[in-house]
């Protein structure tokens, strides 16, 4: 079992940047695969990025392409999302997720869920 803590969050102009961290618990951090999600206001949750158990694969929903950044580090138990010239669409609460099946991106087929961290990007 895997509990999520995931923070980072906060307010930024447009073009600005932020970096969500999301620390794990547990020992096998490492068998799962690291997910960020993003809900916005009125919005259904989305899929934004999702790095594999070993960090070498990565995949982007289009939205987060060329701006955003999913990485991980196994020996601290934690994954990232660097979002550089964030736009004021991309203002949502944004959820880390874990799963112990390959590079999914539907949300339903993630176990477990950090709280969750505010962005608000302001034009």
């Amino acid at each position: 079992q895997v509990q999520l803590a995931d923070s980072g969050g906060g307010s930024v102009q447009a073009g600005g940047s932020l970096r969500l961290s999301c620390a794990a618990s547990g020992r096998t951090f490492s068998t799962y695969a690291m997910a960020w999600f993003r809900q916005g206001p009125g919005k259904e949750r989305e899929f934004v990025a999702v790095v594999s158990h070993n960090g070498n694969i990565t995949k982007y929903s289009d939205s987060a392409k060329g701006r955003f950044t999913i990485s991980r580090d196994n020996a601290k138990n934690t994954a990232y999302l660097q979002m550089n010239n964030l736009k004021p669409e991309d203002t949502a609460v944004y959820y880390c997720a874990a799963s112990d099946i390959f590079l999914v991106v539907v949300s339903t087929l993630y176990d477990y869920w950090g709280q969750g961290t505010q962005v608000t990007v302001s034009s």
